[in-house]
């Protein structure tokens, strides 16, 4: 018998893939969403997460943006 699971596939490069996984590690039990971790730069999570990875990944990145002052 086949067992399949709805999720999505990430692709990115290793660092974000990290910082995914360290997203998931702050998370309590029962709302880590990595189902699989195929390699360093891709992973299998579920569905419902994604807007919420999206989320997390621009706020990061405007953390760490440089501006120029003026």
């Amino acid at each position: 018998m086949v067992n399949a699971i709805k999720g999505l596939f990430i692709s990115c490069d290793v660092p974000m893939a990290q910082f995914i996984v360290n997203l998931n590690a702050s998370m309590p039990a029962s709302d880590k969403f990595i189902l699989h971790m195929l390699d360093p730069t891709h992973m299998f999570v579920q569905p419902h997460v994604a807007d919420m990875i999206r989320s997390k990944i621009s706020e990061f990145r405007d953390q760490n943006s440089y501006e120029k002052p003026s």
